[in-house]
Order: structure tokens, then C-alpha cells, then sequence
């Protein structure tokens, strides 16, 4: 057996078979690992209510054979990849079986329809006659060295050469704890972000990537609603807003199970000064605690501790500190249709003693046909996350070119119901409503979106999609959408149609598109994006993704029209071998980026690394910024 990385590229739209493995058998965390008839591996840790990222490493081994009428698979899973207890003779287990040709999904246990193929609730049952073995030492030492050439024209920095070295280390403190070292990480192998038009008044939410957050990442990132509130966000340590990197000098994590039911994290991060960021440390401990069936208590602390210098200090007395607790209950049925939260989030600051608290409550109902979810949010003006993230409480002001920090209340409701056709081309109908509304503090309306939604999937997985969509906003200062004279504040209404079609993916070349237009403020915006892959089986992935936004605003206020392509070429050589070529050409970012990675698996989780970026701006038109070309080795070493 050989062990095959390819690209992480999941189970969608690929001929696989997968294995799920509770060994908890709690039905809350499990592992899920995927393979497809050329032997690309895949694997993710899997945590309810979340869907796989694929972002989750580690090793295992597998072989395909191709016959003409049908494909082969073996499969070994080291016990030292996975986390269980000693104690437990009872896992959960199922097995997926992803028939592209027919757009079929079987699983070994009944799964029903509406939840995804991979959920933990429905798993079956492994029954070992004797505990499982004890895995033995389980020590890694992934030593790493790096070096480059790098040159900043846009701050007058010329060319110059970097060496740089130093290790990861995992150490299974038992079979179910795992502790993660890291020295001096470097992450200059990872892919860059994904850049997107952002036609909103807030930043935009970017997901991790780097390895060493990502085991257990739940544990610390599973508190509040993902992408728009996060009492913890691990992009806020070694990156700064702009995602440049801040260096790290190192960091323990300490994350598993402590018994059957028990799950905890504690992580501690270093990072050095750079520019006119200051030296930080952080902290953060969580506790899970499953209760009942398929319920969870969780509980967490956050401590960011400043170095800056104490004439910094007293000039801004909150960068200090900053420090966050809470507890969140989530309740789930033991079949998954029922799901209910409520939580409260406290946040501290030097001279802060009012207005700084998180709260939430909510719940779901999912079954075959309706699915239905109501959630409620109490933001206070004062709630700051050091280590997290709060999309909407910084409101920019472009007229004094300043942000205020303004609390808000929210409450989201959803209903759908699929029509699922027993016959015919068409898999299902979904008819989908949805309001979203936002209250100042004085609980004045801030802002109240009305979307309804029509799609039709077919059996060939092509769909059609239409959305309807209604505004109305109170714009509390002015905001600038074109870079000339910012919209006053005041009430704004507008209504927005959306069209898409998506062709059948199976096949070697398809297509999405997607219309759409109407007001927009005082102004109308039109736009057009769309996708278009095209994929030669095993070896070649041909994507481009595209964006146009053309908006109108009257007199003063301006007209714009934003423009992102982004290209992506993937060729794997063998199952050993890749080359990466990511372009993104970003009017609205004034950015053209150039991004180009070549990888060889030399042997299992063991990586040679040669990474070309570069940077200019689209005005004046391919004006270079900065470039550099990096190499890195790493080494996996078992101990």
C-alpha cells in the first residue's frame, strides 16, 4: 500500500467510498476518511452541525485497482492517526458509498435524506470483543527548513534572501490527548485566501488554514455562529487585518478527550513584534462536557496579554488586555431533528464595566420535508474579542474615515420545504423564506433583509435557482461604495432578483451562472458571475471563477464597476506529485495576484515545497507590488 494525498478534494462529485469512525460513539466528533477510484485520499475530523473542510491531516494508507466493469479499495487506518479511549468496546461506525454515474449516495446504515450522508447520528455499531489495542508511543517530530527570495517594491525594500528553520511536534499524552508543539512555525506553504467582492459594510470572514490550528479546532472555535460571530478566531494569532503574517515564536496545544464524555483544550501562543505590532501571548482553555444522548455544556476562557511598552498602554489603556468567558448549552435529540442553544459570553477590559456581554438563544427543527431555525442575538457596544471576531459591531465612518463600535440585537428566522418528486428528472423542489432583522441598542431598526428562494435540483445534479430579495436600512453613518462622496446617512429601501443555473458536474466540462440586479441604496447595481470547470481525469482541473458588479449611484455619489477573475490550474502528477497555479485579478482590492505551488510527497506526510508569489496592482495596470519564490522541507518522524 501507498499512501495518497492528491488535493484534500472531499467527497462531492467524485466516484469514493468512505469510512466514519466515532470511537466515542457519542455521536457528537468522529473521522471521516474518503477515497476515490484513482487512490486521492481525503480525511477531516468530524464535529456535529459542521461540514467537512478536509483540512485535517494525517496519516493513512490506501490502493485502488480499476477493472473494466468495476473499482477496488483497501484501506489501513493506523490506530496512532486516531483519538479513543482505551475503555470503549463500543465505536460508531459507517460506510459511504458516492456513485457519481448515477448521483447516488449509499450508506451501510439507513442515513434519512435530510441529513448528509456523513452524520454521526446514524452510524452503526462496532463491538470490539477485547478493548482496542493500545496504540504504543505515539511521538512526531516534523522538522522543517525554509528559504527564499523575497522583494517589496511597494515599501522600497529591495531583494533579499531569508533562511529560516524549526519543528511541529504531536506527542499522544494517552490515546484519546493529544499535545501539539510548535517552534517558530512557518506557513508559507499554505494556499493564499480566496479573495470575493464584498458589497457590505463589514469585513469579510476568512477561514483558517494553517495546519497547527486545525486538530481539535472546534474545541476552541465551535462557540457563537460561525463567520459572523467568534469568541475565538485563530486568524487573530500570526496574522494581522490584511492576513500579511506576524511571526510566531511558538505554542502548545493540549487537546482531547480526558474520559468518555469529557473533552478539553488549553493552547497558549507566543508572538514577536513586528512593525507596529507588539509582541502579544495568548491563551485559551475549553471544556466540553456531553450530557444526555447527544447534548453538550461547553465552557471556555480567552486571555490576551499585551508586551507593548507602557507609554503604549497608557495612551490606549484597552490594549492591554483583553480576556473573554463563556458557556454555551446545545441541545440535540438523539436523531438529530430537534436542535436547541443558548449561551452567554462575557468579555473584560481595563476600566470596561457595563455593556460588554455576548448572549444567544435558539433552535432548529429538520425533517424530511421542513427545516425551520430561529435565532437571537444581544450584542453589547462593549463586547470585545482580542482572539475572536464580531462581523457587524465595527461600523466604518467614510466621511470622518473612522470606525464606531455599535452594539446591536438580531433576530434570524428561516422556513423551507423540499418536494421530493418520486418519480421524473427532478430530485427536489425547495421553496426557502428567510428574514434577518437588526435593532440598535435603543431598539430602533437597524437593518431588515426579506429573502425568498426557489430552487429545482435535478437527478442529473444540475439546478435552477431564483431569489427575491428586499431591503431596508437604517445607515447609521455615511459608507462609500465607489471611493467618491460617501451616502448620507438616513433610510435607504431597495429589492434585488437573482437568477443561477449550475450544469450536471459529472460530466468532464461544466458550468454555473448566476444574474442579478436591482436597487441598491439610492443607486441600482447589476451583476454576472459564474464558474466554469473543466476536468481530465485523473491529472488536470481546469476553474475559472469570474464576478462583474456594475453600480450606479446618482450625481455626487459616483459609479464604479468592480471586475475578479480567478483562474485555477491543478495538475497531479501522480498521487505524489502536485502543481498549483491560483491567479486572482481584483479590481475592487487593486490586486493581482499570482500564486504558484509545486509539492512532492516524497514519502508519507513528508513534503518538499516550491512556492512563487506575485503581487501588483490593477491601477496603474500590472504595476509590480511584491514577489518572492520560497521553498520549504518538512519531515514527518516517527518516534
Amino acid at each position: 500500500m501507498t499512501q495518497a494525498r492528491s488535493w484534500d478534494i472531499g467527497h462531492d462529485n467524485n466516484d469514493g467510498v468512505a469510512i466514519i469512525l466515532d470511537p466515542q460513539n457519542q455521536r457528537l466528533n468522529g473521522f471521516f476518511f474518503v477515497l476515490n477510484a484513482f487512490n486521492a485520499q481525503s480525511e477531516d475530523q468530524l464535529h456535529y452541525g459542521t461540514e467537512p473542510t478536509y483540512s485535517w491531516d494525517n496519516k493513512w494508507f490506501s490502493a485502488t485497482r480499476r477493472l473494466s466493469d468495476r473499482w477496488t479499495a483497501e484501506i489501513a487506518i493506523p490506530f496512532k492517526s486516531l483519538r479513543y479511549s482505551l475503555e470503549n468496546k463500543l465505536w460508531g461506525i459507517n460506510f459511504v458509498r458516492i456513485d457519481q454515474k448515477t448521483f447516488e449516495y449509499s450508506t451501510w446504515t439507513h442515513v434519512p435524506v435530510n441529513f448528509k450522508s456523513y452524520d454521526l447520528g446514524y452510524n452503526g455499531a462496532l463491538i470490539w470483543d477485547d478493548p482496542p489495542p493500545k496504540p504504543g508511543s505515539n511521538t512526531v517530530l516534523i522538522p522543517y527548513m525554509t528559504g527564499g527570495l523575497s522583494q517589496d517594491k511597494e515599501n522600497n525594500i529591495p531583494s533579499k534572501f531569508n533562511f529560516n528553520a524549526g519543528f511541529d511536534s504531536k506527542m499522544a499524552i494517552t490515546s484519546a490527548l493529544n499535545l501539539d508543539l510548535t517552534i517558530n512555525p512557518d506557513f508559507s506553504q499554505v494556499e493564499v485566501d480566496k479573495q470575493v467582492t464584498n458589497l457590505t459594510r463589514y469585513s469579510i470572514f476568512l477561514p483558517e488554514k494553517r495546519s497547527f490550528f486545525l486538530e481539535n479546532s472546534d474545541l476552541f472555535g465551535g462557540y457563537g455562529i460561525p463567520g459572523l460571530i467568534s469568541p475565538f478566531y485563530s486568524r487573530t494569532i500570526g496574522l494581522d487585518k490584511n492576513g500579511n503574517r506576524i511571526p510566531i515564536i511558538g505554542g502548545a496545544r493540549l487537546s482531547g478527550d480526558i474520559s468518555k464524555s469529557t473533552r478539553i483544550g488549553i493552547m497558549n501562543m507566543q508572538t514577536a513584534s513586528q512593525g507596529d505590532y507588539f509582541a502579544d501571548n495568548y491563551s485559551a482553555v475549553s471544556v466540553n462536557q456531553n450530557v444526555m444522548k447527544r447534548s453538550v455544556i461547553k465552557g471556555y476562557f480567552l486571555n490576551r496579554q499585551s508586551f507593548a511598552p507602557d507609554s503604549v498602554k497608557q495612551s490606549d489603556p484597552l490594549s492591554k488586555w483583553g480576556r473573554n468567558a463563556g458557556l454555551e448549552f446545545d441541545y440535540n435529540n438523539l436523531q438529530g431533528t430537534w436542535n436547541g442553544w443558548g449561551s452567554y459570553h462575557q468579555s473584560f477590559k481595563p476600566g470596561i464595566t457595563s455593556d460588554d456581554k455576548y448572549m444567544e438563544a435558539g433552535g432548529t427543527y429538520n425533517n424530511r420535508h421542513l427545516s425551520t431555525t430561529i435565532d437571537v442575538v444581544s450584542m453589547g457596544t462593549n463586547y470585545y474579542t482580542d482572539m475572536g471576531y464580531v462581523q457587524r459591531i465595527n461600523n466604518y465612518d467614510a466621511s470622518r474615515d473612522t470606525t464606531i463600535r455599535v452594539g446591536f440585537k438580531h433576530i434570524y428566522a428561516d422556513i423551507s420545504y423540499k418536494f421530493l418528486p418520486a418519480k421524473g428528472n427532478v430530485d427536489q423542489h425547495l421553496l426557502d423564506f428567510n428574514t434577518y432583522t437588526v435593532f440598535n441598542p435603543d431598539n430602533s431598526l437597524n437593518e431588515q433583509d426579506l429573502t425568498l428562494k426557489y430552487s429545482i435540483n435535478f437527478r442529473n445534479t444540475s439546478g435552477i435557482n431564483a431569489i427575491l430579495s428586499s431591503n431596508a436600512v437604517n445607515l447609521l453613518y455615511p459608507i462609500s461604495f465607489t471611493g467618491q462622496t460617501p451616502l448620507p446617512k438616513g433610510n435607504y429601501q431597495y429589492a434585488q432578483l437573482a437568477l443561477g443555473y449550475g450544469s450536471d458536474t459529472r460530466r468532464v466540462f461544466s458550468f454555473a451562472i448566476n444574474l442579478g440586479g436591482g436597487s441598491f441604496y439610492n443607486g441600482t447595481l447589476k451583476t454576472v458571475s459564474g464558474a466554469i470547470l473543466w476536468r481530465s481525469q485523473p491529472h488536470v482541473n481546469l476553474s475559472i471563477q469570474a464576478e462583474y458588479d456594475k453600480l450606479i449611484f446618482p450625481d455626487v455619489y459616483g459609479s464604479t464597476e468592480l471586475i475578479l477573475i480567478s483562474p485555477k490550474i491543478e495538475i497531479n502528477f501522480s498521487t505524489k506529485l502536485f502543481w498549483t497555479t491560483f491567479l486572482q485579478y481584483n479590481t475592487q482590492q487593486n490586486n493581482y495576484n499570482i500564486n504558484s505551488r509545486f509539492q512532492y510527497r516524497f514519502r508519507p506526510m513528508s513534503d518538499l515545497f516550491l512556492v512563487y508569489t506575485d503581487n501588483y496592482y490593477t491601477t496603474p495596470f500590472l504595476k509590480n507590488k511584491n514577489r518572492a519564490i520560497v521553498f520549504k522541507l518538512n519531515y514527518w518522524l516517527n518516534l
